[in-house]
């Protein structure tokens, strides 16, 4: 296998030449929006609303709530916004965990003020009433009936059964004026198929001979080593996590939850999203909701849990988002990436303002195996490999599960404790797959992205060199019937897994390390952002911090001749280092949580500035060139580097670099500079800079 060595220095540098100073985004929409000249947004038709499902138009008279114009930036935006992440998580540059708040993040990275308001107003034009405006000018929400809509976007709202259910979705592609066209990037709200909860209840118990065990938080404690991080006083006191749902709750079940093992009462903050619908009592969320809720707080014991809650989970992830509540999100809801790869690049822009704001997102890996795209119930998989989003975001830390091998009377003792515990030490895991015994598909999901391209973070041992994203990350224990997660919900108890319990309980323990890393002055703040690049280094660096889970895997039966199908089984193996079962393996909290900053990036740092920026109009040289300015690279991690290529405004300057700089090379915790001159601008403008090379251990970095 060909490991690729990739050190992410700067995705690009932008530089912005003004013939005044510019202090927040121009606007971008001209003149008035035009109704008579439309463009429609391809692929914005739900899967599932197909003609044979399809139930006819709903009344004029029906009413949708928290339709979202989802706003793009501009390619100079998208590209600023990815340099900053990548500055964000290199300890050598001045923006190092230098998170933005929501306002900080519109003015870079939103649309202007002014054309949010021209799209509000154009929306509340066609009778819409107006609910909510981004924080970070990325949305607007709205309500309205199917008559507006249909005037409005030009498509019908139908009745859809499928599976027994009635929803209702748009009958065709919505379309949008077209003065829009470059600035909105999708519709939401117009269909009620809403992200499934990734959970599960036992089936077939597997029955040990010393008894069944299942999961009270101080066996999660011991098993995966947080005891001694709460005997050390980090508990997640002064910290907060967000779980976000789609579901009223019962607080009289979290209640009852954390009494039965001692727990304190629980520090629990309810949200419904602003301009959302009371969802009411969803009894197919409500165990999600309750499972969510009771098990991050288990962990992260004294942190505040703040439940985000609306009529659609994903609503609930972006204003969550869009707010900064929390600097950690659980959400244990996904879906097959093939079924909405429209808006793929939309959960991956909540994902990256949630990461330039500190806030680290876990998310459920799947629980159909390998072929996440199946059917809930299904027992033979029909549609291929496929894995789960937004999981597969690679902003976002997806989480696998696991299952205890059978060591009876080895790691359980054969009485409990006073909180109902009988581990005794962490336990050998392998993937978690129990088809067999439950006759439906359920294992951990894992695989390759069909659409992500694979993250220079994600590299290492075992690691597919296929240049896609491959989940999940990392995992803990996931079998409700091997060994379930209690639940109290819906006023009773009762036993559950999945990997909806990997998520919020790996968030848990992230809440604890970002309590440790605040109690010692190691950071100043929470939040540690997109994790994964971190977690990667140190499974190579400080392997003690994972149980790296080698046996077992997540293949499921499937019919022959369909997608991927040659044998009658799909799916991958355990193996040694990462795998697509168990990611990087389950962790070692205590280790993970010490080690977490000895993590530093490897390589060489090299970081960009301009001499002035803004670069401002001057009396033209000799050469024409009416802006000029100095560009300096300077290598801030100790390790010699040599530039390989340079592009100015979309201009290869790669034979020039000797030139211009009078060397390629830059010396360790050196610099080079070479002044610049450009003409012929329209301004103001953003110029952007891409640059690579390689270091002197070899790695390359761009």
């Amino acid at each position: 296998m060909t490991h690729r060595y990739r050190h992410l220095i700067a995705l690009c540098f932008l530089l912005c030449i003004c013939a005044a100073a510019v202090y927040a985004q121009p606007d971008r929409l001209r003149g008035a929006i035009d109704n008579s000249r439309s463009t429609a947004l391809r692929g914005l038709v739900h899967p599932n609303a197909r003609p044979e499902n399809d139930q006819g138009a709903v009344e004029d008279s029906f009413e949708l709530s928290g339709i979202t114009l989802l706003l793009k930036p501009t390619a100079a935006q998208q590209a600023a916004l990815e340099q900053l992440l990548a500055q964000q998580q290199d300890a050598s540059s001045p923006n190092y965990h230098n998170w933005l708040t929501p306002e900080q993040f519109a003015d870079r990275f939103g649309l202007s003020a002014n054309d949010v308001d021209k799209i509000a107003a154009w929306v509340k034009s066609q009778g819409f009433t107006v609910t909510a405006t981004a924080r970070g000018r990325n949305w607007v929400t709205f309500s309205g009936t199917a008559q507006q809509v249909k005037a409005a976007f030009h498509t019908e709202i139908h009745r859809y059964i499928v599976n027994g259910e009635t929803h209702y979705a748009n009958a065709s592609d919505p379309s949008i004026p077209a003065a829009l066209a470059d600035v909105i990037s999708s519709i939401r709200g117009l269909n009620d198929f809403r992200l499934r909860p990734l959970l599960r209840k036992p089936v077939a118990q597997t029955t040990n001979p010393g008894g069944v065990h299942q999961m009270a938080p101080d066996d999660f404690a011991t098993i995966y080593d947080v005891t001694p991080l709460y005997q050390a006083g980090v508990d997640g006191t002064g910290q907060k996590l967000v779980v976000v749902g789609q579901t009223d709750i019962n607080l009289s079940d979290i209640q009852k939850f954390r009494s039965k093992f001692n727990l304190s009462p629980p520090n629990l903050q309810q949200v419904l999203v602003a301009g959302s619908a009371d969802p009411g009592i969803s009894p197919g969320d409500l165990d999600e909701a309750d499972l969510d809720i009771e098990w991050s707080g288990a962990v992260a014991r004294n942190a505040t849990v703040i439940y985000v809650y609306s009529n659609n989970v994903w609503t609930s992830a972006l204003y969550a988002v869009d707010q900064d509540l929390a600097p950690v999100i659980t959400m244990s809801y996904g879906e097959c990436e093939q079924s909405d790869l429209v808006d793929l690049p939309t959960y991956q822009s909540a994902a990256q303002q949630a990461n330039a704001e500190g806030i680290t997102w876990f998310a459920a890996a799947g629980d159909s195996g390998a072929a996440d795209c199946e059917d809930l119930g299904a027992s033979i998989a029909q549609d291929g490999l496929a894995v789960d989003v937004p999981g597969s975001v690679p902003e976002i830390t997806s989480m696998g599960g696991t299952e205890f091998l059978d060591q009876t009377g080895v790691y359980w003792s054969a009485t409990n404790t006073a909180n109902d515990a009988s581990a005794l030490s962490y336990i050998p895991e392998k993937a978690w797959n129990d088809t067999a015994i439950d006759s439906e598909l359920s294992a951990t999901g894992g695989g390759a992205s069909v659409y992500f391209p694979q993250p220079a973070w994600q590299t290492g041992p075992g690691v597919p060199g296929d240049g896609v994203r491959h989940v999940p990350d990392i995992a803990v224990s996931a079998s409700a019937d091997h060994d379930g997660y209690y639940v109290y919900t819906g006023g009773s108890g009762s036993y559950y897994g999945g990997t909806s319990v990997a998520a919020p309980t790996m968030a848990g323990i992230f809440v604890l390390l970002n309590h440790y890393l605040v109690s010692t002055g190691i950071q100043k703040q929470a939040g540690l952002a997109n994790v994964n690049p971190t977690l990667y280094r140190l499974a190579q660096s400080t392997p003690a911090a994972f149980h790296d889970v080698t046996q077992g895997n997540n293949i499921v039966p499937c019919a022959v001749g369909s997608p991927d199908c040659t044998t009658g089984t799909l799916g991958y193996n355990a193996g040694v280092a990462y795998d697509s079962t168990t990611g990087l393996g389950s962790v070692d909290a205590t280790t993970l949580v010490h080690q977490w900053s000895s993590a530093a990036p490897s390589g060489s740092s090299v970081v960009a500035s301009i001499d002035q920026n803004p670069v401002f109009e001057k009396q033209p040289d000799s050469s024409g060139n009416g802006w000029v300015f100095k560009l300096t690279f300077t290598e801030e991690a100790g390790i010699g580097t040599t530039l390989t290529s340079l592009g100015i405004d979309g201009v290869d300057y790669t034979s020039q670099i000797a030139g211009l700089f009078g060397s390629a090379k830059i010396a360790a915790d050196g610099s080079v500079s070479a002044t610049i001159g450009l003409k012929n601008l329209s301004v103001p403008v953003n110029v952007l800079f891409t640059y690579s090379g390689i270091d002197a251990s070899g790695r390359q970095w761009n």
